[in-house]
């Protein structure tokens, strides 16, 4: 009797068709989904930094071509390109967003000016420094501008001078008593005095802001040859090597 032998047959399991693996490979991960659900938050966040920055260079066309009194909350949201309700989610008037012109223009400009290095060589060069940097950055440029909007109408609007004392005026005074102290306890100023009236040192820095809006037309001012000769007043002349 002869056993018949069974022979066990193995199949091989069916290949994964090419276009099964094409479209698998196509099927976003997770990881890369969740980037891009990252993604839209921070356009938002860019997208109001730029608006708010649209809106506050609007407002600085506006009060510098027609004034702060003048100047309507409907002509600044026109040129901001915005509807007027858009405005109220950035400030709450017209005051408030005069403060950001400061604040964005004006007070790191200040605070740079201000934050003096180690004074290792004459005190006089530190003055002609922030003299130079002032006549520079301020008097014939839009932050000339503000300044003059603030002389003009802070005594209508208080709170606006008020604030600008504050944010930057205070800090101004600051920095020149600060020099001008420095100087007196080294002898390159005689007239201790001096030092409770830093206003005096400053004074041509103001009168060239003034002076570019009303006369330069008539009589151009160079502030920084105004400043050197008003310094020699303070410091006395140098000498000639």
């Amino acid at each position: 009797m002869t056993k018949r032998t069974e022979k066990t047959t193995h199949t091989k399991p069916a290949k994964r068709p090419a276009t099964i693996r094409a479209a698998a490979a196509r099927i976003p991960k997770v990881a890369s989904a969740k980037l891009a659900e990252a993604r839209p938050p921070a356009n938002r966040a860019e997208k109001s930094a730029e608006r708010r920055a649209a809106i506050v260079e609007a407002a600085m066309d506006e009060f510098i071509a027609r004034g702060f009194a003048a100047t309507r909350l409907d002509d600044v949201a026109k040129r901001a390109g915005v509807a007027k309700g858009t405005l109220y989610l950035y400030f709450k008037d017209k005051e408030s967003m005069f403060e950001e012109l400061i604040r964005t223009a004006l007070v790191p400009l200040i605070s740079r000016m201000t934050a003096l290095p180690t004074i290792t060589g004459p005190v006089r060069d530190a003055v002609e420094g922030f003299a130079e940097t002032f006549i520079r950055e301020v008097v014939s440029t839009r932050r000339g501008d503000i300044i003059r909007l603030i002389v003009s109408e802070g005594p209508r609007f208080p709170a606006i001078a008020d604030f600008y004392f504050r944010e930057v005026v205070s800090k101004g005074l600051t920095g020149m008593k600060a020099l001008v102290q420095l100087a007196i306890t080294r002898g390159e100023i005689k007239h201790r005095e001096l030092g409770e009236f830093p206003q005096l040192v400053v004074a041509p820095a103001i009168v060239a802001v003034i002076w570019q809006s009303l006369f330069a037309r008539h009589a151009p001012l160079d502030g920084l040859a105004m400043f050197k000769i008003h310094l020699d007043l303070i410091f006395g002349e140098r000498r000639q090597t």
